[in-house]
């Protein structure tokens, strides 16, 4: 969230003195994008953050694609990825493209002493269950279900989950979410028409200062690629930053969803945006209160977006078969929409329970093997009478 934000001790001014209790200065770090135009923050390290002692091995985790131009509507059974033997083990790529990941994730409940940093995405994780800390660079932040984890590129972090059964959505990208822009004015404000405001949204409360020596272990992603690099110092050594970049948290019960006397279009649901794909939130609501409205949704055509829907919890009303952890994906340019008998059933509903998490993405989303794993092969056909 592109608003300013500090914790810690900096000094008065950028880029003077500013020493630790034995008279050696702290190591002030300019974590930026866009070649130091974009958002930015400043960082300062009680040792230097540049001490590599060893380069390991690498590994490709670059997804594969099973399906590359997709026509069929599918559904995936979620809660059947299996847990992974750690956090990074657990993570399972179902869709991608040239723009953006999305993966399905079980991890354990353990202490993990890795820590991990993707240079290559900026990642969105949904926390469907699990409860702990994200633990990162810029400092702690307390998680639980329904929150949005937004983690930029470049941070280093790791989870520490307390939770025994944890399930995470993560959708990826080169390119960073923002809020919707219609809902803030020219000063990056959040107006008062948006579903949301800057209460809502979490930011690191508690730095616990590591300033450790010895053999540390980050987890690097670039190019698609996992390096293992060997450091000196522990990550974690940061006594006070400032800045406009950061990581955040926002749960999806803070979501204020919009209605109206007739029914309401996907982006009144919209949560986060980017350049190449939307996130939106659907949430408990009132129905529609026009005397004649159809609460169920209208039949309709993406015909610039592929959608992807992950339901969390609830009744969802214009779905037959369709239970929490299960994904659908609904290709661009073919109609979907209510399953049959549930439009005339939604007649004269005040309410609905639902929490659901839809992607939209502007280009076309390829299925790995995984995803086809986890397929229910006769979906497509379900809106047969």
């Amino acid at each position: 969230m592109p608003f300013y934000q500090k914790l810690g001790g900096i000094p008065q001014k950028r880029h003077t003195q500013f020493r630790r209790e034995d008279g050696a200065l702290y190591s002030e770090q300019v974590f930026g994008t866009a070649g130091f135009t974009g958002v930015t923050s400043i960082l300062y390290h009680y040792n230097s953050p540049t001490m590599v002692k060893e380069i390991l091995g690498s590994v490709d985790v670059r997804p594969k694609i099973a399906v590359e131009c997709n026509l069929k509507s599918r559904k995936l059974e979620g809660f059947n990825v299996k847990p992974g033997k750690d956090y990074l083990d657990s993570r399972v790529p179902i869709l991608f493209n040239v723009d953006l990941d999305i993966e399905l994730a079980s991890p354990p409940k353990i202490e993990e002493e890795v820590f991990y940093k993707n240079s290559d995405q900026n990642e969105t994780v949904f926390v469907h269950h699990g409860h702990g800390v994200l633990e990162t660079t810029f400092g702690n932040m307390d998680f639980s279900d329904g929150d949005y984890l937004v983690i930029p590129k470049g941070i280093i972090y790791r989870f520490k989950f307390e939770s025994d059964e944890n399930r995470l959505l993560i959708v990826s990208s080169a390119e960073p979410v923002f809020s919707p822009k219609r809902y803030r004015n020219n000063f990056g404000q959040l107006l008062e028409h948006s579903p949301f405001c800057e209460r809502d949204f979490r930011t690191p409360s508690k730095l616990v200062v590591k300033n450790d020596l010895g053999d540390y272990l980050v987890k690097i992603r670039k190019n698609g690629l996992i390096h293992d690099y060997v450091y000196a110092s522990h990550p974690f050594d940061v006594v006070g930053w400032d800045g406009y970049l950061f990581p955040y948290a926002f749960n999806i019960k803070d979501f204020e969803p919009i209605t109206g006397r007739i029914h309401q279009p996907p982006p009144v649901h919209q949560t986060f945006e980017s350049a190449c794909f939307v996130i939106c939130s659907f949430v408990p609501r009132l129905y529609d209160y026009h005397p004649k409205s159809i609460p169920a949704p209208y039949f309709h055509s993406n015909i610039d977006s592929d959608e992807l829907l992950y339901y969390v919890n609830g009744d969802f009303m214009s779905r037959v078969g369709v239970q929490p952890g299960q994904l659908t994906l609904h290709p661009a340019g073919i109609p979907h929409g209510p399953h049959p008998g549930t439009r005339e059933a939604s007649i004269g509903e005040k309410d609905s329970p639902e929490t659901a998490v839809m992607v939209d993405t502007f280009k076309p989303l390829h299925l790995t093997q995984q995803a086809l794993d986890l397929e229910d092969p006769d979906y497509y056909k379900s809106w047969i009478k």
